[in-house]
């Protein structure tokens, strides 16, 4: 699908339609996943959360590999792709899941999510670096505005500052920045292998790195509650083997500008379902927070989609088309 063909008036065409059935997946199912970890990891009969994460991702790549393999999918790897799938998986999921997992024993659910909200920006932010140009007044004014927000909706946690508070928010700012550098290392390096098989790898490889971190931390057996463990098992069916396949397929058939439209949805999914199961607060300080993010994040979405339209030819571009 050509990105420069598509617009609000062309008819969907059958892959277009499920490129936005895989859309919708990951607007529900990963707006959801913050609720799922933050009862997964809770302090009172949760699971450690890296071991969690090895139990999630292994166990969900292995299956992955296999259903390619009866289906007969490639598998084989070079050695150029299985260092890219090894170290954008670590960022992945390593960094960007794993320290939301860490971050959600003692934040809020939706609060985790807002602050994962801004990954675009972090990842427009690192493109401005790698390619060594100064950014646009679009984008300088949409990155002040998101990280505002941030201030915004921190101030209230700050206000009760603790250790575990403090270094929950690091987290969290730390997450969306290695899951944007394991994105924009995959899209500047895209493999030949299908949509499926490399999320199997991907998920095996953040697996393994999640493994060796909760060996490395010495966490504890887990003894998770029956309410943990449904949890656990709705981020392994639906967090790692649906939504995450469903979000390589959307950016195969979809424009990316589209796909990338998660990052406004999921926030106010996570939020929603915080306040509804787990009633986390929703406040003036949230309200105001969730506003100055999600302006962010669209500027940072108007500001890409302005470069695109200058210079079409680009590495977005020609992911997309393939």
């Amino acid at each position: 699908m050509n990105v420069r063909a598509y617009s609000e008036t062309t008819k969907p065409t059958s892959s277009g339609w499920t490129g936005f059935l895989h859309l919708l997946i990951v607007y529900i199912v990963w707006g959801s996943t913050y609720l799922a970890i933050r009862v997964a990891v809770g302090q009172e009969g949760g699971f450690p959360p890296f071991t969690m994460g090895a139990l999630r991702l292994l166990p969900a790549g292995c299956l992955l590999l296999l259903g390619s393999f009866l289906f007969r999918q490639a598998l084989k790897l070079s050695w150029q792709e299985l260092k890219i799938l090894a170290v954008s998986g670590v960022f992945l999921w390593l960094g960007g899941n794993g320290l939301v997992m860490w971050a959600e024993q003692y934040a809020d659910s939706g609060y985790a999510a807002l602050l994962v909200g801004t990954t675009p920006m972090w990842v427009a932010l690192a493109e401005a670096v790698l390619d060594r140009k100064a950014p646009a007044k679009l984008l300088v004014l949409s990155l002040l505005s998101g990280f505002a927000g941030i201030v915004v909706l921190s101030l209230p946690v700050l206000r009760h500052a603790s250790q575990a508070n403090i270094l929950s928010i690091t987290a969290l700012l730390l997450a969306p920045l290695s899951w944007g550098m394991g994105s924009l290392l995959q899209r500047r390096n895209p493999v030949s292998l299908s949509p499926v098989v490399s999320s199997g790898y991907q998920q095996i490889f953040g697996g393994l790195g999640f493994a060796m971190l909760a060996l490395l931390l010495g966490e504890p057996m887990p003894n998770p509650s029956a309410e943990a463990w449904w949890a656990f098992v709705y981020l392994v069916v639906f967090g790692s083997l649906l939504a995450f396949t469903s979000y390589i397929m959307a950016l195969r058939l979809l424009p990316t500008g589209i796909v990338m439209t998660y990052a406004y949805v999921n926030p106010v999914v996570a939020v929603f379902l915080g306040w509804l199961i787990l009633h986390e607060p929703i406040s003036l300080w949230t309200i105001g927070g969730t506003t100055l993010v999600l302006l962010g994040v669209a500027g940072t979405f108007r500001n890409q989609n302005v470069k695109v339209k200058v210079n079409p030819v680009t590495k977005a571009t020609a992911t997309v088309n393939k």
